[in-house]
């Protein structure tokens, strides 16, 4: 649960920081395009002041209107209107010209405001209004004689801004959207696989003590029934203790992998001399070689290995390893040598097996994995083994590391600290 918080916390503090940049960028972005905004109005403005700067139709049209001369014999009214429209597609021009699109309204007027010309279409007081002030120059202030302002007004133009910048604000929010909408799934479907793993783990748990008690009973039925069997079917008997046995083994197996697998149970550790017990362990593997007819050899230089090791999971973990080097060879052919080198004790097994390709080295620990060899599997197994055994070595902080060729053989080297004793 404690975990589960730092991820959701780090994922909030990401998306976050992830706002923040973007909020910037747009802080910038709109910096930049007010920027460019205003460079834009002052090219425009200087071309409306050249413009009308000089004595053209529009500069005529618009001096006779505000002074009231009749030169078109048109009423006031009308020759205002007419020139308030004639100046607003002008300005619309050279605005349009100057890459400006956006709502505009405009008010030209003398100095004492005596006489005005507005813009056919008007902002209300309520709007936001940014206005830009352009004061001509040439004729119309000859004419007038006063001096004259035409001034520009534009409205919203942080939407005006913000459309300017749909090249990078979209596209930022949409991939903002996406790396939120992955990492959601991707933790959903983390925690989801997390739960289904331990659901089935405690299944798997349960089943497996559950089938300890029959086992049991059967081994003890077996011994019961070995004392008085005639001596024709001991065999039979005989032979069904042996799958029981077999049995055992394989939950007692998997029940050591689902308690390392736990990682809320720590295995014990205590600090001893390894080199006894390897040492006995190597000795009854000697005795079953004997037995079963295969070569095994072993070295152990001297010691001791003093280290922090669980017993029982470290003889589980040798025990394996020199179990799949008997069975995977027709003539087994397998060695064990111990040594310490620089504080770090060194178990290296060696076998004459069919050996593993590159290919499966990297997939060979994992969990239920087994080297497949068509529709045929000569050795039986689960694949639980090495996977148990990589367990093991890293709760001993370890390295395990594995070494082969095809049809030559394997090596397994496990690397294990030792401790200083004093």
């Amino acid at each position: 649960m404690k975990r589960r918080k730092i991820y959701i916390a780090v994922f909030i503090i990401s998306v976050v920081g992830l706002f923040v940049v973007q909020y910037q960028y747009l802080r910038i972005g709109l910096n930049l395009a007010e920027v460019q905004f205003e460079q834009k109005i002052e090219r425009a403005g200087n071309n409306l002041k050249k413009d009308l700067a000089a004595e053209n139709q529009l500069s005529f049209l618009i001096a006779q209107s505000l002074t009231g001369q009749n030169y078109f014999s048109l009423s006031r009214d009308s020759l205002q209107d007419a020139s308030r429209h004639f100046l607003n597609d002008f300005v619309k021009d050279r605005l349009a010209a100057n890459k400006i699109d956006t709502d505009f309204s405009y008010h030209l007027y003398t100095e004492d405001d005596s006489l005005t010309l507005i813009s056919p279409t008007t902002f209300s007081s309520k709007d936001s209004i940014i206005k830009y002030p352009i004061k001509l120059e040439g004729y119309l202030p000859l004419m007038l004689e006063k001096e004259v302002t035409l001034e520009l007004q534009f409205k919203n133009l942080n939407s005006y801004f913000l459309s300017q910048l749909h090249g990078l604000l979209i596209p930022g929010l949409l991939f903002l959207a996406i790396i939120i909408f992955v990492v959601i799934w991707m933790l959903r479907l983390f925690y989801w696989q997390r739960n289904l793993i331990t659901i089935t783990n405690d299944f798997i748990n349960n089943l497996t003590h559950e089938l300890k008690t029959p086992v049991f009973s059967i081994g003890v039925a077996t011994k019961i029934l070995e004392a008085d069997i005639e001596e024709s079917k001991k065999p039979i008997v005989l032979q069904i203790r042996k799958q029981v046995a077999r049995l055992n083994k394989h939950i007692e197996q998997v029940l050591d992998l689902a308690s390392l697998e736990n990682r809320k149970k720590y295995i014990q550790l205590e600090e001893k001399d390894l080199r006894p017990e390897l040492l006995q362990w190597c000795e009854d593997f000697k005795l079953l070689s004997q037995l079963e007819n295969f070569n095994f050899n072993f070295h152990l230089e001297p010691g001791p290995y003093n280290m922090k090791v669980a017993l029982s999971h470290f003889e589980n973990a040798i025990n394996n390893l020199l179990d799949n080097a008997k069975k995977y060879a027709e003539d087994p052919v397998i060695s064990l040598k111990a040594f310490s080198k620089k504080n770090d004790l060194y178990i290296v097994i060696s076998d004459n097996g069919s050996g593993i390709s590159d290919k499966e080295k990297r997939r060979i620990f994992k969990k239920f994995y087994r080297v497949p060899e068509g529709d045929l599997h000569s050795v039986k197994g689960y694949g639980l083994g090495l996977n148990y055994v990589q367990e093991v070595i890293k709760r001993h902080k370890g390295q395990i590391k594995l070494e082969s060729k095809l049809q030559v053989g394997t090596q397994i080297i496990i690397i294990i600290p030792l401790i200083n004793v004093n």
